[in-house]
Order: structure tokens, then sequence, then C-alpha cells
């Protein structure tokens, strides 16, 4: 493989690296993903993220590949640092993302931040997918001291459970489990969320294929959902997560708009060795 050019992005650092294939096509093999996301032997992230030439007339489409090699549908942190360097490239400040979730318009927001509308927020259990009919506001699913979730799709399934203190559950040892129970077919992001105040929550997550990261994205939007449906919150959500804040809304109309920053940490150039 010729040297790959790539930028190390992050959001509330949820880390990626970037790799650019508008120009030639990127063709990255699960083994070579897991190689440049080893935090050791390679550049170190917890999605590889390629770019590429629009499908259905956006500016880009974004590929999102797991630290583990699997590749998924949405990921929010992901899209604001694609879009944040876009924007600057092209000048603009809106553009829209193509992704396997969806397309997603992104915007300058105030002080740097990027805003993406995530799309609509489903809830129904055939779309999350959960493996058996269920009220998704209160799924029957329980792992040692979690239990009652509430399950919502961002384009890629997502269970929330309201706790005390999420600093307090070893989602270390539980989220694994969790992502792969039989009741979620595709697996899920697992979420864990405390009320920290009016229209604030507490959120960490162990995401699908990845692990536990600084930040989600799409989970961050999943719980402020949630928290929304359970009359824990209104519809505006701040979210606190490892990394910092996000800001979220719910709209009326059902799409989630995600207000966060974006940052470039380094760039450089890959050889597989």
């Amino acid at each position: 493989m010729m040297p790959l050019a790539f930028s190390k992005m992050h959001g509330l650092g949820n880390d990626f690296v970037v790799l650019d294939g508008r120009q030639a096509p990127i063709a990255l093999s699960a083994t070579q993903a897991r190689l440049l996301a080893d935090r050791r032997r390679g550049i170190g992230c917890d999605q590889v993220i390629v770019i590429e030439p629009p499908k259905n007339g956006g500016d880009v489409f974004m590929r999102i590949i797991n630290a583990d090699g699997s590749e998924v549908e949405a990921c929010g942190n992901a899209t604001r640092c694609v879009a944040s360097t876009l924007m600057n490239e092209k000048g603009t400040s809106h553009l829209v993302i193509e992704t396997r979730a969806g397309s997603l318009p992104a915007t300058k927001a105030a002080e740097g931040l990027i805003t993406v509308d995530m799309g609509p927020a489903l809830t129904d259990w055939r779309d999350i997918p959960v493996a058996e009919e269920c009220d998704t506001l209160h799924m029957p699913l329980q792992q040692d001291i979690l239990r009652d979730p509430v399950g919502t799709s961002m384009g890629n399934p997502h269970a929330t459970f309201f706790v005390a203190n999420a600093e307090d559950i070893p989602l270390h040892n539980l989220g694994p489990r969790l992502e792969n129970d039989p009741f979620f077919p595709a697996r899920a992001n697992i979420g864990v969320a405390s009320l920290e105040g009016k229209d604030r929550l507490r959120l960490r997550v162990w995401e699908r294929g990845a692990g536990l990261t600084q930040a989600c994205g799409s989970g961050a939007c999943a719980a402020a959902v949630a928290a929304s449906r359970r009359g824990l919150t209104g519809r505006h959500v701040t979210v606190r997560t490892d990394g910092g804040e996000l800001v979220l809304d719910w709209r009326e109309d059902g799409h989630v708009l995600m207000t966060g920053p974006a940052a470039v940490s380094f760039v450089g150039l890959w050889t597989e060795p």
C-alpha cells in the first residue's frame, strides 16, 4: 500500500483517523482498519473515517469503520469533524454529508461549533432493531444492575439506561455484554445516563465495535430523546460526556440537531507495516 495521508481529529475526545478518498478510492480491509485504529501499533482511534465522492447529491459520502473493523451507519462526532474540515476547505457554512444512515445537513454555529441535523429519531422496535416486539420506552432487558432501558435508533441502535449516578456504573464490564445480547440482532450502543439538573444529563456510552469512548454523538442524541420521552427533560437538552458537552434539540418533526466542537489533533502519512 502506498503511504496514506490522514488527519487525526476528535469531537470531545471521540477520535478519528480521517482518510480522503475523493480523488482515488481507498479500499481498507477490516484488518487494515484495525491496525490503523490500534493505539500501540497504529495511529489510534475509535473510528476510521473515509471521505468519498457523494452518491445522492450531497457534498461527500462518509464511511465509518469501527476500531474492530466493522462498518457502521452513523457517528455524530465524526460527522461534525468531516463537516468542519470541508467547510474550511470550501469556504462555506453549510453542506450535506451522506452516510449509510442518510444525508445529514451541517451548518456552522456560534463560537466555532458545528450543528448537524442527525435525522429523525426512530422509536419503533423494528427500527432499532430488537429481537421481539416491545414498548421501546421500557424495553424488557436487564444485565446486573442495569434494567428498563429506552430504545432509540439514530440510524444506528441505542439502548439508554437511566441511573442515579452514571459514574458508578461498571460500563466496561456491562457494556460488552449488553452490546452483544441476543436482544439486539445488529448489536447496540449502550448508554448510561443520569439527570444533573433541569434539561441536563450526564452520559457515558459503550459504543458498538469501539468500546467505552470519551463521547458519542449519536448516543447523546438517543439519550436526549429517551429522557424527553420519559418526561425527565424537555426537548432541548445539554449532555455532558467524559470529553465535554453537546447540545441537543429534538424538534417537533422528529429530527435531532446536535451542536458541538470539532478539532484537528495532527496530520501525517501512514504506511502499512
